[in-house]
C-alpha cells in the first residue's frame, strides 16, 4: 500500500478543520430578527438625537486663558523699600511679616561719619552769609545804578559812568543768584541725608528684610526690604493665544476659577458654572507678551464679589474664560475641527468702576 503524500495529508487536515467549524456555527443559537431591530432602532434614535442636540443646544464660545491675581493700581502692587542715603544700618524698627501704618519707620541709617551732618550744617550757613553778602551787594549796584541813571538824565554824569552802574548791577544780580542756587542745592543735600529714617509709603506688611544687621553698609537707592501694601483693588492678568485676542475688547464678561477654590467649569454654559467668580475686561495689550500670547486684565464683576483678601492674595494663579458669541453646539463642533476662530462679538459699554 502507497503512503500518503504531504500535500494530500494538508487537504484532508483542511477539510478536517473546516467541517468542525461548520459544526460549531451550527450549534451557535440564532440571533433573533428582533434584537437586531432593535439595537438598529436605538443606533438611529441616538444618531437623530444627536444631530438636533447639535442644531437647537446654544453654545457660549470663549476665549481661555490663564494667569494670576495681581494689583489693577501700580503703586498697590509688591514694590521695594530703598535706603534714602548712604550709611550704615542702626536699628530696624520691624521684622518679616510686621503690619505697618504709612509713615512709620521702618528702619534708621546712619552716616559713615558722624559729624557729617555737622558740616554739612556749617557749609548751609557759610552759604546763607555769602547769600546775604551778595544780596547787599546788589541793593548798593542798584541803588548807584538809579543814581547814575538820574545824572545822566539831567547832563551831569557821563555816559561811560551810567554804564559801568549798570553793567555792576547786572553782575551784582548774578552773583546773588548764583549763590542763591548754591545754597538750595546745599539745602537739597542737608534734605536728604537728614533723610536716615525710611518710613512706609503707606499702610501694608513688611514681607521680606533684604539688608543685615547693624553691621550692613548700604548705598542710596539700594533695596532693603520688600513691601506689600494692603487695601489692594485686585484683577486678574491672563494670557490668551493669538487667535483669540482680537475678538475679546473691554467690557467683555468673563468666568474665573481660582487656585485652591474647587469649581467645576462648563466652557460653553457659564451659568451651569459651579465655584467660579464673575469678571470684567477692563484692557487688552495691544502686542503680544515675551510668552506670544496677549495680556489682558479682568477686573471683579461687583455683581459677584471675590474672595476675601485673606483667603485671595496677590499672585495666585487663575484660569479664566471669556464669553464670546452664542452659537449652536453643532457650529461650535465644526469650528473646534476646522480651527477657526470665534466669532466676533459686541462689547457692552467699557466696565470703568464699581459704582457704573
Amino acid at each position: 500500500m502507497n503512503a500518503p503524500r504531504p500535500g494530500d495529508v494538508r487537504r484532508l487536515s483542511d477539510i478536517a478543520a473546516a467541517r468542525h467549524r461548520t459544526a460549531l456555527l451550527d450549534d451557535l443559537p440564532a440571533t433573533p430578527p428582533g434584537l437586531v431591530r432593535a439595537v438598529a432602532g436605538l443606533i438611529v434614535l441616538l444618531l437623530l438625537l444627536a444631530g438636533a442636540l447639535a442644531w437647537f443646544v446654544p453654545w457660549v464660545q470663549t476665549a481661555a486663558g490663564s494667569g494670576q491675581v495681581v494689583a489693577l493700581d501700580p503703586s498697590d502692587r509688591v514694590q521695594s523699600i530703598n535706603a534714602l542715603v548712604e550709611g550704615r544700618i542702626k536699628r530696624w524698627f520691624v521684622e518679616d511679616g510686621s503690619v505697618v501704618e504709612a509713615g512709620a519707620p521702618i528702619v534708621e541709617i546712619a552716616d559713615l561719619d558722624p559729624r557729617f551732618l555737622e558740616r554739612l550744617g556749617a557749609e548751609r550757613n557759610a552759604l546763607s552769609h555769602r547769600l546775604e553778602a551778595a544780596r547787599v551787594a546788589t541793593e548798593t549796584a542798584k541803588i548807584d545804578y538809579a543814581r547814575q541813571e538820574r545824572l545822566y538824565e539831567s547832563g551831569l554824569s557821563a555816559r561811560k559812568d551810567f554804564e559801568a552802574a549798570k553793567i555792576r548791577y547786572q553782575e551784582m544780580l548774578a552773583k546773588e543768584a548764583e549763590a542763591r542756587a548754591t545754597l538750595n542745592k546745599a539745602d537739597i543735600g542737608l534734605s536728604r541725608q537728614s533723610s536716615q529714617v525710611v518710613t512706609a509709603p503707606q499702610d501694608g506688611r513688611i514681607v521680606h528684610i533684604v539688608a543685615g544687621n547693624t553691621a550692613t553698609i548700604v548705598k542710596a537707592g539700594e533695596p532693603i526690604a520688600t513691601f506689600a501694601p494692603a487695601h489692594v483693588v485686585r484683577a486678574v492678568e491672563l494670557f490668551v493665544s493669538g487667535l483669540d485676542a482680537p475678538l475679546v475688547q473691554p467690557g467683555l464678561h468673563a468666568r474665573i476659577m481660582f487656585e485652591g477654590w474647587p469649581a467645576v467649569q462648563f466652557s460653553g454654559w457659564p451659568e451651569a458654572a459651579l465655584g467660579t467668580f464673575g469678571g470684567i475686561v477692563t484692557s487688552v495689550d495691544p502686542v503680544a507678551s515675551a510668552n506670544g500670547r496677549f495680556r489682558l486684565l479682568v477686573r471683579e464683576d461687583p455683581a459677584e464679589p471675590w474672595p476675601a483678601d485673606r483667603y485671595l492674595r496677590l499672585g495666585s494663579q487663575a484660569r479664566g474664560w471669556v464669553q464670546l458669541s452664542a452659537v449652536r453646539l453643532g457650529y461650535e463642533l465644526w469650528r473646534q475641527l476646522n480651527r477657526f476662530p470665534p466669532r466676533p462679538t459686541d462689547a457692552p459699554a467699557q466696565f470703568t468702576g464699581a459704582g457704573q
